[in-house]
């Protein structure tokens, strides 16, 4: 049985719902999501992940399709072997894990660096406010 509620923290009374009650003591409201939501620190923070993820993304599926269509359309060339049993298509399927974990790599780090902090902050002021 699922339910929309989070279970309470052990030893915290003060987050277990009340008998009744249809929120959590602390809960902000939808008028202060609505708030946030229209403020210009949460629009730079829209802003800082979009401006990082979609042009990486767009990157990456391109990539991946390049990938893809090199291996249906130009067979000779994918089958060159560069050295042993090493041809150019397993250089580029090996190239697309090692693509995978440099941008999951590349955006913890900018998370880290630029969203999280900012994110932090506007978690706090509104725990604070409710």
């Amino acid at each position: 049985m699922a339910t929309d509620a989070s279970p309470p923290s052990k030893g915290d009374p003060g987050n277990a719902p009340e008998a009744g009650a249809g929120t959590r003591p602390g809960t902000p409201t939808t008028e202060a999501y609505v708030a946030v939501q229209e403020s210009e620190e949460f629009a730079e923070l829209r802003h800082r992940y979009r401006s990082f993820a979609f042009p990486l993304t767009v990157a990456f599926i391109a990539w991946y399709l390049l990938y893809v269509l090199l291996s249906n359309y130009a067979g000779g060339f994918m089958g060159t072997k560069l050295f042993g049993n090493i041809n150019v298509a397993f250089v580029f399927g090996v190239a697309q894990f090692a693509t995978t974990f440099l941008i999951a790599w590349l955006y913890a780090r900018y998370a880290a660096a630029k969203l999280d902090p900012k994110a932090e902050a506007i978690k706090s002021r509104m725990e604070a406010d409710a």
